[in-house]
């Protein structure tokens, strides 16, 4: 199944590969080269297929749990100051996604948007420190039962030309639903509570919606 925000790229794709195909069935005689081409645009297409694919997830939900907004791997683990709506400290988990990777968002936890925001910006490699700060991006914070408030912000990269955000202030959420989408390369950053545990580790392997990035810790 493929995410509705690459459905236009698609159907362009599909068509400039039948073009690409038909025209060099007749005006490239020799036999390599055409085979070449015809190869070269038919890859081209199951990398656009398989970038705006979107994976139906099976999710468990749980309020004690916050979980992987998107697939890709941990690249942040740290404590730092969030200037933009906590003004202050919060521990933060930030997952590089590559242009292989699934890059649909989803919400990390249920809860209330209680704010959200575009803020236009540079196109900074998206592991540079300074792209949370100065690329194009979105800051989300949702107000979760037992987490109290939580924010994400999508972050783009250097391929990255547009970040699609759902969220909306008000609006109920419900964790691993669809949040957003940020087309060709991008970060999601995670600012999470200081008493809370960090489950997963440096370079790690995420799944969105299915792995555990932060659990409550026990009183």
């Amino acid at each position: 199944m493929f995410h509705k925000e690459g459905q236009k790229i698609i159907l362009i794709t599909f068509f400039i590969v039948v073009a690409a195909v038909l025209a060099s069935e007749y005006f490239i005689s020799i036999p390599w080269l055409r085979m070449s081409v015809q190869i070269l645009v038919l890859v081209f297409l199951v990398l656009i297929l398989q970038f705006f694919r979107n994976p139906k997830r099976k999710v468990t939900k749980s309020f004690d749990e916050i979980l992987a907004p998107v697939d890709g791997k941990v690249v942040v683990i740290e404590e730092v100051e969030e200037p933009e709506y906590f003004k202050g400290k919060r521990r933060m988990v930030s997952i590089f996604m590559s242009p292989f990777n699934v890059h649909v968002t989803r919400y990390a936890a249920s809860g209330v948007i209680k704010y959200s925001k575009y803020h236009p910006g540079k196109y900074l490699v998206a592991w540079h420190p300074k792209a949370s700060e100065e690329n194009e991006r979105t800051t989300v914070v949702i107000n979760t039962p037992k987490f109290g408030d939580i924010l994400y912000r999508q972050v783009a990269g250097a391929l990255a030309k547009r970040i699609v955000n759902y969220a909306e202030e008000g609006d109920s959420v419900h964790q691993g639903e669809d949040a957003g989408f940020i087309k060709f390369g991008s970060r999601v950053d995670l600012y999470l509570p200081l008493d809370c545990i960090v489950t997963v580790k440096l370079d790690q392997k995420v799944t969105g919606a299915k792995t555990c990035i932060a659990a409550i810790k026990e009183k």
